[in-house]
């Protein structure tokens, strides 16, 4: 009897859904029609779109380069800054990204093969500037983005014609090649603002600057430019030229020229010590930069350095590297600040590959990693504790590590997952929509 009701049951069911499937299909043209977009929706949806890439589009760009600072690097910064719960100024953004660093000719890069992977999107051999693998010129996005209107900027504590910062605008074989990328920078690229080190570069040996030839820091320190007085030449072409804070902050006129020290805007690798005191603070150059270059209605693209946090773990001083850092992450929130009453910004906190192979570690009873190079450096408190850290380095060179990259503002989410460092180029363009 089961069997019987369930096979008279299924008969039933089968017959009512044939019976009821004609009365759905004749239902099915007007579904389909009140489904059917409008030309009103249609252009509600071009609309949205249109508003949600403009949003994703930013006006203004503003890299930070903490050169050779790796996450191992930024952990320490924060330990000491803000301790284990807080978090850096750097850290604070709501896209984080993971990149790798090496470069075209080897497994580990230097700083100019790495600057011209995010500058131009191509990957080079060490110590190569704004050029591909057979020795090519590549653009550069500060060439397009100043061909599409917009002002350019580079602001370092480092030589302003050191490799990071030269890749951004120049086109030399050799990073070494110092004053040749400086005439380049106010004569071809024609950066709106340079701010930092290096005056040595542009004036020719034995006509010392504001800066004087053989400092007590360093009686190492004296002119060598090989292009004649591009000072001179720079202020002929437009620009203001300034030597300390005062003459900065007092500084008028949409082209800045800015150089506060010899060589680097710090002490390293130095026989009488090493140092970091720069006369203007990078937090002070980011905030000046960005009011020069804010001033054009097209927008502007400013890349930022700290060379400390590298220099110094050369040097393996996780003192100094720290102190550097620090200062990174306050000229970070600079740009934050700016970028908070002016959504239109994009802000990028990245590294151009790690330096020193820090590792940080407890506080044990003795040094496990030995003497020399691996020697424990500390120990160093965490921020509002008791607690101490220590760092251990393996390297006085580069590593071929990836390293982090956080960022906020208008198309930050593009910069999320793990991608090479030339992505950061490829990304930029296809956001800031320059042509080629």
């Amino acid at each position: 009897m089961k069997k019987r009701s369930m096979k008279k049951s299924i008969l039933a069911l089968s017959a009512v859904t044939v019976l009821t499937v004609p009365l759905l299909s004749a239902d099915i043209p007007k579904a389909f029609a009140a489904a059917a977009p409008t030309k009103s929706t249609v252009a509600e949806s071009k609309a949205q779109k249109a508003v949600s890439a403009k949003a994703d589009t930013p006006k203004n760009v503003i890299l930070f380069i903490g050169d050779g600072m790796g996450e191992a690097s930024r952990n320490a910064i924060r330990l000491a800054t803000v301790g284990k719960s807080g978090l850096l100024e750097m850290d604070k953004m709501p896209v984080t990204g993971l990149v790798s660093t090496s470069s075209g000719d080897n497994l580990v890069t230097d700083s100019a093969a790495a600057a011209t992977a995010i500058a131009t999107g191509v990957k080079t051999y060490n110590g190569a500037i704004g050029m591909d693998l057979n020795k090519k010129p590549v653009t550069t996005i500060m060439e397009l983005a100043k061909k599409a209107g917009m002002s350019t900027g580079v602001v370092t504590t480092s030589q302003v014609t050191d490799a990071t910062g030269a890749a951004f605008g120049a086109h030399v074989e050799k990073r070494s090649a110092q004053s040749e990328i400086a005439k380049q920078y106010i004569e071809k690229s024609k950066l709106d603002v340079i701010l930092g080190g290096g005056e040595d570069f542009w004036y020719p040996a034995g006509t010392a600057g504001k800066h004087p030839d053989a400092p007590a820091e360093d009686p190492e320190e004296a002119s060598k430019g090989t292009q004649g007085n591009l000072v001179e030449q720079a202020k002929k072409l437009g620009y203001s030229y300034v030597t300390d804070q005062a003459e900065m902050k007092a500084a008028k006129g949409s082209k800045l020229l800015g150089l506060f020290a010899n060589e680097e805007m710090f002490q390293a690798h130095n026989k009488l010590g090493n140092s970091y005191n720069p006369t203007v603070s990078l937090p002070d150059m980011t905030a000046k930069a960005i009011d020069v270059l804010s001033k054009n209605k097209k927008g502007f693209f400013l890349m930022v350095e700290e060379e400390g946090t590298d220099e110094m773990a050369h040097d393996n001083e996780g003192e100094l590297t720290i102190k550097a850092g620090q200062q990174l992450d306050k000229a970070v929130k600079v740009a934050k600040d700016y970028a908070k009453a002016h959504p239109d910004t994009l802000v990028l906190v990245t590294a151009d590959h790690e330096t020193g192979g820090l590792a940080i570690e407890g506080e044990d009873a003795e040094d496990e990693s030995g003497e020399g190079i691996s020697k424990e450096d500390g120990p160093f408190t965490v921020k509002g504790s008791d607690e101490k850290f220590y760092i251990d380095w393996t390297t006085g060179g580069h590593t071929s590590v990836d390293v982090a990259l956080t960022a906020m503002g208008p198309g930050s989410s593009q910069f999320s997952g793990n991608y090479p460092n030339t992505a950061i180029h490829d990304k930029l363009v296809k956001l800031l929509q320059l042509k080629k």
